[in-house]
């Protein structure tokens, strides 16, 4: 091949290369080339000023500020949902009771009738949380729980916008629905919090790395310090649910002496809630419009504690977590309450879940009524439940003691004031319309207020520090916890028409049975007597994703790996066993025959292609 004129051949391996266009090289200019390289590699390259382990330390201390905001979110959520509650159902329950406004606005209806069937349905309906609500919250999940049975409350508020039989009952038959998986859903939140700080704050440690089953006692603070963060904010709500009647309706309340007028002694000698008391207790009644814009702000803070609950909070599980929870059959999880139930620590806690309901039913329909009400008048009502709202909302943070002090100070101090308290309602039997006892009063109810907010927090820690490593158990734990205090709830209800010196003596009865059970138990764990803990089944995955076809399972715990390892043991003994049998019996004639039987197994199949792959790899390896 030639080169045409103007072009310079190039030998290169034999071959003649033309250059381009057959024109003349343009050089390039070398310099800038080599500086456009230097950026590059400077710029993909590792960088002087990064920190690794910094940047590391940061990111865990933003994934811990998300924690606390996950616990103060959820606090204040559930606080404004039950402030809308509260305070919506005690306005609603006092128009209803007066009769000039049951006939001029709702005559045909039967509003008594109705008011009976909606707190019959809120009551009851919860008697059965037990067979359901560890159902629902594998379902939905810890946090759309919350957010759904915030949605449900919100439907209550609505339907008072037009009060008939068939809005009012069936939304509280479903507050009633949800009153358990709320709470058991708050309760293992707020307990998962705890152990994701522990996670976030201990990072490196090779037990999280790894994602085990975290240390005996390693969250135990954080549980102490997030329950009595949640408690000190939640029981706010007794403050706000008091605005609708302080700030709407006590204008239109009629004076003690009107509404006392035909009752004739207050206290412990009286039966039922306050018998002659006046059916008129309204001196006019509310504009219709008033109603409606208090209504509408009510709907807006239910509203509002809906978003918080659904951006605000985080998740409580992993998505892998979540998925292995509730696969492992549905049938299992309906029978997990049930087989708690068989371990000795909750049983023996139940007389404190029973009583730590009685006791808060109590101070708000028996003592804040039979006492307060009847003493003071209706108009007084407001300053009893707000002051001991503060006083549970500033006593909670008590069990922060419990940081340095046993762990059963909280709940005994508890019922010790609780023990001197019901003593001294049993004794107090007064006249009505006698101003002169607003001091003592108020003096009972924060003494009370004290000791609601030490068994609440209490409670709730006791269970969070026995279960706290347990994050697979923590919404059975909590759902029996609260079911427990939903039989407390259908007692108050069914107990109304009873004496008051017959509550009293049961509220104490249950309290002394509840101490001594708790002594009974702390002295059991001291002993470490063994606690019977069900297995629970091992995740059965219907879509295999790649997730699950690695080998090791990184959320499974300790309790489940050393589980499956005794499964494949006893298998192996198993296939051991059936060949050494068979050797034997066949020993002369049949030994081959036998030695082939027992390697058709699974198990030494398995063995064989091991072998076989490991020979085929230090074959490679040699060449």
């Amino acid at each position: 091949m030639e080169a045409t004129e103007g072009e310079q051949p190039i030998e290169d391996a034999g071959q003649i290369v033309s250059p381009p266009n057959g024109g003349v090289n343009e050089l390039l200019d070398v310099g800038q080339e080599e500086n456009m390289e230097g950026e590059m590699e400077e710029f993909l390259g590792p960088q002087a000023q990064y920190n690794e382990e910094e940047e590391e330390r940061k990111y865990y201390r933003r994934k811990r500020l998300g924690v606390i905001k996950n616990v103060v979110a959820s606090s204040f959520g559930a606080m404004i949902v039950y402030s809308v509650y509260m305070g919506l159902l005690q306005m609603q329950l006092v128009l209803h009771y007066d009769m000039t406004y049951r006939e001029v606005k709702y005559s045909n209806l039967g509003l008594e009738d109705i008011d009976q069937k909606m707190l019959m349905g809120i009551n009851v309906t919860p008697v059965i949380g037990l067979l359901y609500t560890p159902i629902l919250i594998r379902f939905l999940g810890t946090k759309w729980m919350m957010f759904l049975a915030s949605g449900i409350y919100a439907l209550f508020v609505s339907t008072n916008y037009w009060e008939r039989y068939y809005t009012l009952v069936p939304s509280a038959v479903a507050i009633g629905v949800a009153i358990v998986p709320f709470w058991a859903s708050l309760g293992n939140y707020i307990t998962r919090m705890a152990q994701q700080y522990y996670e976030y704050a201990n990072y490196k440690e090779e037990h999280v790395q790894e994602q085990r089953k975290l240390p005996k006692g390693a969250c135990h603070s954080y549980i102490i310090i997030f329950q009595s963060l949640f408690y000190a904010i939640f029981n706010l709500s007794f403050v706000f649910a008091e605005f609708p009647m302080r700030l709407v309706l006590h204008g239109h309340l009629h004076e003690s002496k009107h509404v006392l007028c035909n009752v004739k002694i207050c206290g412990a000698a009286i039966k039922g809630i306050i018998p002659g008391f006046n059916t008129t207790v309204l001196t006019n009644l509310p504009r219709s419009m008033l109603l409606i814009q208090v209504e509408s702000i009510l709907m807006g803070f239910a509203f509002l504690s809906m978003i918080i609950f659904l951006l605000l909070c985080g998740p409580a599980y992993r998505p892998t977590e979540e998925i292995d929870l509730r696969s492992i059959g549905w049938g299992n999880i309906f029978q997990l309450p049930f087989k708690h139930l068989r371990d000795y620590r909750l049983r023996l806690l139940c007389p404190f879940f029973i009583y730590s309901g009685l006791e808060m039913l109590f101070v708000i329909s028996g003592f804040s009524l039979s006492y307060g009400v009847c003493i003071l008048g209706l108009k007084s009502l407001w300053l009893l439940i707000v002051v001991y709202g503060l006083s549970c909302s500033v006593f909670s943070l008590l069990s922060l003691s419990l940081l340095r002090l046993p762990r059963w100070v909280c709940l005994m101090g508890g019922a010790a004031v609780h023990a001197v308290l019901l003593v001294v309602l049993l004794a107090l039997s007064v006249e009505p319309r006698s101003p002169e006892y607003l001091g003592p009063l108020l003096v009972i109810t924060v003494l009370w207020g004290l000791g609601s907010a030490l068994n609440k927090t209490g409670v709730s820690t006791v269970v969070g520090i026995l279960y706290g490593e347990e994050k697979e158990r923590l919404d059975v734990v909590y759902t029996i916890y609260h079911w427990w205090q939903a039989i407390a709830i259908f007692v108050v209800y069914l107990w109304s028409k009873m004496p008051m010196r017959a509550k009293l003596s049961i509220l104490l009865a249950t309290l002394l049975l509840a101490c001594y059970c708790y002594w009974v138990m702390e002295r059991r764990v001291a002993q470490k007597v063994p606690h019977r803990m069900p297995r629970i089944p091992r995740p059965r995955h219907k879509v295999k994703g790649y997730r699950y076809l690695e080998e090791d399972n990184s959320d499974e715990s300790d309790s489940e790996r050393s589980e499956e390892d005794d499964d494949e043991g006893e298998r192996a003994e198993e296939d051991e066993r059936v060949v050494e049998e068979m050797g034997a019996g066949h020993r002369e004639g049949e030994g081959h025959g036998a030695r082939a039987e027992g390697a058709d197994s699974p198990r030494a199949r398995r063995r064989g292609a091991e072998g076989q792959g490991a020979h085929v790899e230090e074959e490679q390896r040699e060449m």
